[in-house]
Order: C-alpha cells, then sequence, then structure tokens
C-alpha cells in the first residue's frame, strides 16, 4: 500500500510526497469540502455548504495520527476533519490530471460484417444471468451495437429483457412503437420507403441514449437493416480532413419535429458532432428527414452545407457501413448517438414487417454497467 512520506503545508494547499514517489496538491477548500462528514451518512448527499466558509480558509494544524489517517485542524468553524490515505490517493486530481485517456469506444467499420457473431448474444443468457447482461451491457457500451437472438415474437416480450437494465424512456410514440407499415404515416419508419442512416429524435434537446428494435415478423421482400459507426466516420473526418471536422463540431445544425399528430412544436439546435470534456466522441446528430431549414451566418452557409454533404456520404459508404437483416426473435439493440440506422426499401404485398421499438437513456445502461461490474 502507498504511504506518505512528506506533507507540506503551501498558501492554499496541502503538498504530499507518497511512498511511490507521486505528488498531490490538495487545494483547503477541496479538503473542507470533502471532508467525511460533509455527507449524509444513509443519502450520502453532501449536507456540508461550501458557500459558508470564507475563501481565504486554511489548514491550522495537520498530522498522520495513530489510525492512520490525516488528520486536519481548520482555521475557522473550530473543525477537524479526517481523511482516509486510501481516499486521498485514489482521487487525488493532480495523479488524475496527468493520466492519458483512454477512449471506451471500440471503432468499427465494414469488416464488422464478417464478425457479426461477436456482437450476438442469447436471449436467455441475458435474461437467466449476470453475467450474461454484463456482455450485452458492454458490447452496447464499448461497441455501441448487439443482436439479440432467439427472442420470443410475442408483442411486448422485450419487456422482461429491458427491464433486466432499468426502467424505459417514454416518449410520445408510446412504448412499445410499431414499426409497421401504415396508411397516411406520420413518420417515415412508418412506410415501406428506404431509410437513410439517422438518429431518432434529433429535435429532442436530449435525444434517446439508446434504441432497441424487436423484429416479430420479416417476410416481406427487401427492408433489410444498416448501421454505421458515425463516431469511425467521425474520427476519420478528424484525422483526414480537419477543416470538415471542425466545422461539424462548432457550426449548430437545426433539427425539427415534423410529426402532424403532435399538439407540440419541438426544434434544437445542436452540431453534427459533439465532444466530452476529454475530447473523445459524446453525440453524433444526423438526420436528412428531420433536418430543419438552417440558419448559420451567411459567412458559414457554405462550408456548413460542403461539411453535412461530406459527412452525409461517409455516413453511408461501403467503407463503413454493415448491412444485414433481422430475423424474428432479433432485437438490433444500438447507442442511438452512436451509431445511425437505416432500411432498405421494402414490399409490402410481399409478405409482413413489423418491429416493435423501445428508448432507454444512456446513464441506465452505463450505471447498470459499473454496478454489476463492482
Amino acid at each position: 500500500m502507498v504511504q506518505i512520506d512528506k506533507i507540506e503545508k503551501g498558501r492554499s494547499d496541502l503538498k504530499i510526497k507518497w511512498s511511490d514517489g507521486e505528488e498531490s496538491k490538495f487545494n483547503y477548500l477541496w479538503l473542507r469540502d470533502n471532508c467525511p462528514t460533509a455527507h449524509d451518512k444513509d443519502s450520502r448527499h453532501r449536507m456540508f455548504n461550501i458557500l459558508n466558509v470564507s475563501k481565504d480558509i486554511c489548514v491550522k494544524n495537520f498530522e498522520i495520527n495513530k489510525s492512520g489517517s490525516l488528520q486536519v485542524q481548520w482555521s475557522e468553524g473550530e473543525h477537524t476533519s479526517y481523511y482516509d490515505i486510501k481516499w486521498l490517493r485514489k482521487n487525488c486530481y493532480t495523479i488524475k490530471s496527468k493520466t492519458e485517456y483512454v477512449s471506451p469506444y471500440d471503432l468499427w467499420d465494414k469488416n464488422l460484417k464478417n464478425k457479426l457473431n461477436t456482437i450476438c448474444i442469447e436471449h436467455d443468457e441475458i435474461l437467466n444471468s449476470d453475467e450474461g447482461l454484463i456482455k450485452w451491457l458492454e458490447l452496447l457500451h464499448h461497441k455501441g451495437i448487439a443482436i439479440v437472438k432467439n427472442a420470443p415474437v410475442e408483442k411486448k416480450s422485450a419487456f422482461p429483457l429491458l427491464n433486466r437494465i432499468s426502467h424505459i424512456r417514454e416518449t410520445f410514440f408510446k412504448t412499445p412503437f410499431e414499426v409497421i407499415n401504415i396508411p397516411k404515416p406520420n413518420n417515415s419508419a412508418y412506410t415501406a420507403h428506404a431509410l437513410r442512416n439517422h438518429m431518432d429524435l434529433p429535435w429532442f434537446e436530449l435525444p434517446p441514449g439508446y434504441q432497441f428494435l424487436h423484429c416479430l415478423v420479416n417476410s416481406a421482400n427487401g427492408g433489410d437493416s444498416s448501421a454505421v459507426d458515425a463516431f469511425a466516420v467521425a474520427k476519420y473526418l478528424k484525422e483526414n480532413e480537419n477543416e470538415i471536422f471542425k466545422t461539424l463540431v462548432k457550426v449548430p445544425l437545426k433539427f425539427k419535429d415534423t410529426d402532424y399528430t403532435q399538439e407540440s412544436h419541438r426544434g434544437f439546435h445542436a452540431p453534427a458532432i459533439s465532444l466530452t470534456k476529454d475530447g473523445d466522441f459524446h453525440d453524433i446528430r444526423f438526420s436528412v428527414a428531420t433536418m430543419d431549414v438552417l440558419d448559420c451566418h451567411p459567412d458559414l452557409m457554405e462550408d456548413v452545407y460542403k461539411a453535412h454533404h461530406r459527412f452525409g456520404n461517409l455516413l453511408h459508404d461501403k467503407r463503413f457501413q454493415i448491412n444485414f437483416r433481422l430475423e424474428p426473435g432479433d432485437i438490433y439493440s444500438f447507442n442511438n448517438r452512436r451509431v445511425l440506422h437505416g432500411r432498405t426499401e421494402f414490399d409490402p404485398s410481399s409478405g409482413h414487417r413489423h418491429l416493435q421499438g423501445y428508448y432507454m437513456d444512456r446513464d441506465e445502461i452505463i450505471g447498470r454497467l459499473n454496478y454489476l461490474k463492482k
């Protein structure tokens, strides 16, 4: 176990030298804010209000006490804090800031088609074991895509499986929503037309994180599914066509809900590519069908359209896209804000095609995976 070799009191922080040679700085306000007594023991919510201390608070005295904790007496409030050494090291932001970021995403391209079995998992394996559930969640988090095989084909029969993760994200489409060919459709998904690769509901401020398409019947000619890892396409642009990449990151596009059945007008501006605090990919928003009239600065319009045109064509490029046919009992599961999906045209007179769709927030996938693994 790593120990503390030396502690020095600075103007605004304690400087710690560790037995393995690492050094840490712990800001006084940060230490006071994270005193173990700051949190309620049951709810674990922070009860201490850091705003009640002055910005000039400092350490009056410190020592490693007999139990091995760092004991700190504060200059105000007549308060003493006790910090576990393991906790300090684990939460050291000095060391974390020097750690190289490693992306959790395993990017893929057309070659995934030849390894489709690597993203398939049996329905009963997920339903009956935490190991199976973890495998599914890891595929969804790291690959962004998975196909559950041999699920029941009765209506609403995906609920027991999805409830192994968490609750469903409800939308005005209801749950499940029916992906079938209907008269006077309020969405192009409810037709027999081909669908370009797209994100669902990009005109929401927070589009659903994951989507699950449960195939009940697929006997019509056509209607093959497509998928593209839009993060992989974004990475290609970043490395090879950086000016286009920067335009897609910087300039918001405009999306609009065009559903004639709705009594709400929904729209949102967002860039096609958004990044995390670490510079990793966070979201891809792309949907030709629901793009609204763009209203960016006139000096940018030419660049925006050229970037959008290039991005859209790469998102349908054979180098990146895979195609496959869903069979009854398949549940096509994917990160809606990473993996864009589409389908080929189908002939409704040749047979029936019926999918039931479900949404779930990304927090539920990652949160459940973290819980099960720890």
